[in-house]
């Protein structure tokens, strides 16, 4: 069947959508690169610009910034905001992190002293931190021997092969045994996961239900749950959420605060 055959087939309005994407996609970049255009004219023109060379070949255009908010993304905001806030509550003398954001090592490594693993190590140097490689689904530590651990957006992705993992379907689970295993009595775990329907977003990420993720870590006890809902209107970080508020999460975040007996 030829191709002008197949596209009488399509509905008129769906390509009168496409294409009035497309004139309008079009006319937003020529919009968009006029009014660059036009400040850099104005910029150029004013006096005091000689400090710098200015030529139009030194351009690097940055043209989606210009927004009423500053943007942010909530997960990775608030729940580093969060494992701050437990550290600084907590204050152990050491900490070791497995792979959650680097940025929250790297700033609490200022009052902390933080060792971070990740399957994939990071050359960063700074005083009070140290970075290694560890596989999370066979941790290198003895049995009950980490007083202080986190593990923070992380595990959701242990076995989907997005950062050169191996493919495991059960991936998360192993490296859920692994942290129960090497946390000590009395330890703290600061672990957080995406928070909804139980679902597979191949290779992104897993997202859990709270109650997965309590029967994944029956043996511990859990010192506080707090959530980051996906909307903004829903505030912050929010301590002991509702029900309600919980089951209506498509991709919040769960960040748990477990303590081994």
């Amino acid at each position: 069947m030829s191709f002008k055959n197949n596209i009488k087939k399509i509905p008129g309005s769906i390509l009168l959508y496409d294409f009035t994407l497309k004139i309008l996609s079009f006319f937003g970049s020529f919009y968009t690169v006029f009014v660059f255009f036009k400040h850099y004219s104005k910029f150029k023109s004013l006096k005091g610009g000689e400090r710098f060379k200015l030529n139009w070949s030194y351009k690097s255009a940055i043209t989606f910034e210009k927004t009423v908010m500053t943007e942010f993304d909530r997960h990775y905001i608030y729940h580093t905001a969060w494992a701050a806030r437990m550290l600084a509550e907590t204050q152990p003398i050491k900490h070791i992190d497995i792979s959650s954001s680097l940025y929250l090592s790297g700033i609490c490594s200022a009052f902390i002293n933080i060792e971070f693993y990740d399957f994939r190590p990071a050359d960063l140097q700074l005083s009070n931190l140290k970075c290694a490689s560890a596989n999370l689904t066979n941790l290198h530590f003895a049995s009950n021997s980490i007083n202080s651990l986190s593990c923070m957006h992380t595990v959701e992705h242990i076995g989907l092969g997005r950062y050169g993992d191996a493919i495991d379907v059960n991936g998360d689970l192993k490296a859920i045994s692994e942290l129960i295993r090497v946390l000590a009595p009395n330890g703290n775990l600061f672990f957080v996961v995406p928070m909804g329907e139980p679902t597979i977003q191949f290779n992104a990420h897993r997202i859990y239900s709270k109650e997965q993720i309590l029967t994944y870590f029956k043996g511990l006890k859990l010192e506080k749950f707090t959530l980051i809902g996906e909307q903004f209107s829903q505030g912050g970080l929010i301590d002991n959420p509702s029900k309600e508020l919980l089951d209506s999460q498509k991709y919040g975040c769960g960040c748990f605060w477990f303590k081994k007996q």
